[in-house]
């Protein structure tokens, strides 16, 4: 039996033809991944807004409404399960999407899951009181302002994402410590004992429900020193046997696949288990 590690992203793909901040064609970041020697990949665009006020900035500058992404975002399945099959016999692509965790939400992504039926989906939280927080520095800011202060914001931000896992039961849990983005003190602010314990009690949900944790290199990709999740979460996810599988949250054919090697390497030396499993829908 073959036990190397082989190249694979259940978070990634997203493209310019169906994401406002991404670049390039879907078609062509499948050919990287093939180039690279990936034999499965999962791509997971983000879902559409349920309405007009949770567009992100990129996409009112263009002047794009709900009902444009919406469009956008079946044309997105109908390319994609083409390429599906196009490329069958050179890798295994997973069709997902990338869920949101916002006022309406859990309709909404079940509504998708009943018309698209795809593979899997990756469940992740962008938003606290349907801030966009991820989107800028003063957005975050704004965010931790609305909740009193920083070490409030991660609090809720772990208690959406609990009600997410539980309300979704996403394969694949987005970035789990995506809160700290913009945050220098991330490090010791997730261990405050408040913070711990929400984490904890996440990670165990994860565990009950047999799921699967991104290993997001996307900060990585930035210049930034570790992925999401940070070194201490790992550890903990470890001891708790979660799964943990890279996913390169790839916006660009010079994404595709980045730091991939490197994250399995990491993992290895976790002592994580490398031979991933296969996405599937859970909800």
């Amino acid at each position: 039996m073959n036990t190397t590690p082989k190249l694979i992203s259940l978070h990634g793909g997203h493209s310019g033809q169906y994401c406002n901040h991404a670049r390039d064609l879907l078609e062509d970041i499948i050919l990287r991944y093939i180039e690279l020697g990936f034999t499965k990949v999962g791509i997971t665009e983000h879902v559409p807004p349920i309405n007009d006020k949770f567009l992100f900035p990129d996409e009112k500058k263009a002047n794009l409404t709900a009902v444009d992404l919406a469009k956008r975002f079946e044309n997105y399945f109908n390319e994609l399960n083409a390429l599906k099959n196009k490329y069958a016999s050179k890798i295994k692509i997973f069709a997902g999407m990338e869920t949101e965790t916002c006022t309406g939400y859990a309709d909404h992504i079940n509504k998708l899951i009943s018309r698209f039926q795809p593979d899997y989906i990756v469940g992740s939280v962008h938003h606290i009181d349907d801030i966009f927080f991820d989107y800028s520095k003063e957005e975050y800011n704004r965010a931790a302002r609305v909740c009193g202060s920083y070490d409030a914001m991660y609090e809720k931000y772990f208690d959406l994402q609990y009600e997410m896992i539980k309300t979704l039961k996403p394969f694949v849990v987005g970035h789990f410590d995506l809160i700290r983005i913009y945050d220098e003190d991330y490090k010791k602010r997730l261990l405050l004992p408040e913070i711990d314990q929400k984490i904890k009690r996440n990670l165990t949900l994860i565990k009950s429900l047999n799921l699967v944790m991104d290993f997001n290199l996307r900060p990585l990709a930035r210049g930034e020193k570790e992925p999401y999740i940070t070194t201490s979460i790992l550890k903990t996810a470890k001891k708790m046997e979660i799964r943990v599988v890279p996913g390169d949250d790839s916006h660009s054919v010079n994404e595709a696949g980045l730091h991939v090697d490197k994250a399995i390497e990491i993992l290895k030396a976790h002592g994580f288990e490398t031979q991933w499993p296969e996405p599937v829908l859970l909800t």
